[in-house]
């Protein structure tokens, strides 16, 4: 995208931020490689702007042609400003070290979650040895009743706030089943109350979720550490996972 004339009015200059930003949220969504007519779609946006984006963000390496159909995605320039961020942030660091250790010492996977926009998404994530392996893959976008993590990301808020964040569908589970909104407020409070939540057959009917939050200085949950394991794991099991949880989170929270 070329730079805007000077004197250009702000919002002019904020629309074409916007339309660059929509289209890297878009690939992101699909999170496969595309045609720009397809992305213009979704975003739309005349495919003229589109187009004049993608070529300068071809230029900049932040998106790269692939095959021969016109298809764009991500560059290598992504994966560097990837990089500079995880090696700048010892948060981050720390975090995937933690994954790793949770994830070998119990066989079981591990992530590493967070709030994106009014979103869950899974920010890192580790297989364990066991042969149980159903996860959210890296960057994906799901709704916050859904977990363990989403009741522990917004227990900082009060029943009115949240009622105002999460979008009245979300409470509708993968399997058709609703929600209660009432329930899912005094969820939060007991998530709150505990320090840990635990959530079984909600996204998934064979899995349970453990969660335990890292928190700032203030005590807002900033992300949190989860295991995912088979719904019918022994209770002893879930103990011993959870505790670990809540230790390292404890470790990592900047109020420790």
């Amino acid at each position: 995208m070329a730079a805007p004339k000077k004197g250009a009015p702000p919002a002019e200059r904020q629309n074409g931020i916007d339309r660059t930003i929509d289209l890297l949220e878009a690939l992101l969504h699909l999170r496969a490689p595309s045609k720009l007519s397809d992305l213009a779609k979704q975003m739309g946006a005349p495919r003229s702007t589109v187009y004049a984006i993608a070529n300068r963000l071809i230029e900049a390496d932040l998106l790269e042609s692939v095959g021969e159909g016109g298809q764009v995605y991500f560059g290598k320039a992504v994966h560097l400003y990837g990089q500079a961020y995880a090696e700048a942030n010892p948060l981050h660091r720390r975090c995937g070290e933690a994954l790793d250790r949770l994830a070998t010492r119990h066989s079981a996977t591990a992530q590493l979650c967070a709030l994106r926009g009014r979103k869950y998404v899974v920010v890192d994530t580790r297989d364990g040895s066991g042969l149980f392996r159903i996860t959210t893959d890296v960057g994906v976008e799901v709704p916050l009743p859904w977990t363990a993590s989403g009741r522990l990301l917004l227990d900082h808020m009060s029943p009115t706030e949240i009622r105002a964040f999460v979008p009245k569908e979300d409470f509708r589970l993968p399997d058709g089943r609703v929600l209660d909104v009432d329930d899912f407020i005094k969820d939060v409070a007991r998530a709150r109350r505990d320090g840990k939540c635990v959530t079984t057959a909600l996204s998934d009917r064979f899995t349970s979720c453990l969660a335990a939050p890292i928190r700032d200085k203030k005590g807002v949950a900033v992300a949190t550490l989860c295991f995912v394991i088979p719904a019918d794991s022994l209770k002893a099991r879930r103990t011993a996972l959870l505790d670990d949880l809540v230790a390292t989170a404890t470790e990592l929270s900047d109020s420790h």
